[in-house]
């Protein structure tokens, strides 16, 4: 059985190395899948709980998108890059995922992830340095944003989180959602104007403004 041992840490190494994993994943080598689900797990959950604002569909989307990959990769062609790819896939099955979730809201249930498995796909450790303070201040912030991009168009959240959180550049963004660059474009204008509009209603409804009578002398 082939192996593959690629330093998964190192700055740049993930697409200059993609045809070695993806050889490596069709001869069928456990080390290749082992470190595709290391490179790709995290950030393909990050991206499906964005789109969806609900981590148990983002965990199923997350089993799916893997599924999906392990059965499809004797037919990637690498026409775009192995990323790209699987984040489309990923998109896709957001797609599935909320038409699904639109159909049976009724018998939504709620999980505790905590005690999953997975519960460090979530946890990020906090900086020792940084007071209580510091990290409430933090969460309160994320909070706020993730709010604000449930509330806005789903066209347009899926552009703006894989430009301004995935980081994808626009060219990687049309081949994703399938549409053309002036279309991305023109989503993440209006999904960045529609989040900056939510965030300004989240924030005068949490913090409004008061209005305190003068008094005279």
């Amino acid at each position: 059985m082939a192996t593959l041992r690629l330093d998964l840490n190192a700055e740049g190494c993930g697409d200059g190395n993609d045809h070695l994993l993806i050889e490596a994943l069709r001869s069928g080598s456990e080390t290749a899948y082992e470190q595709l689900l290391a490179r790709f797990q995290q950030p393909v959950y990050t991206l499906a709980v964005r789109l969806l604002n609900n981590q148990a569909e983002a965990y199923d989307v997350v089993q799916e998108v893997f599924l999906k990959v392990f059965r499809n990769i004797e037919y990637f062609r690498g026409e775009s890059s192995l990323k790209t790819w699987i984040y489309r896939i990923t998109v896709n099955e957001a797609h599935n995922a909320r038409r699904w979730f639109s159909r049976h809201r009724g018998r939504e249930v709620e999980l505790d992830f905590e005690t999953q498995e997975n519960r460090n796909w979530r946890e990020t450790l906090a900086d020792s340095g940084r007071s209580p303070f510091d990290v409430a201040l933090d969460r309160e912030q994320a909070g706020i944003i993730e709010s604000a991009l449930a509330r806005i168009n789903p066209v347009f959240r899926e552009a703006v989180v894989l430009r301004d959180i995935t980081d994808l550049s626009y060219e990687d963004i049309a081949v994703v959602l399938g549409v053309s660059l002036g279309t991305v474009k023109s989503r993440i204008l209006r999904g960045r104007e529609a989040l900056r509009e939510q965030l300004a209603e989240g924030l005068q409804a949490k913090h409004p403004l008061r209005l305190v009578p003068s008094t005279a002398e």
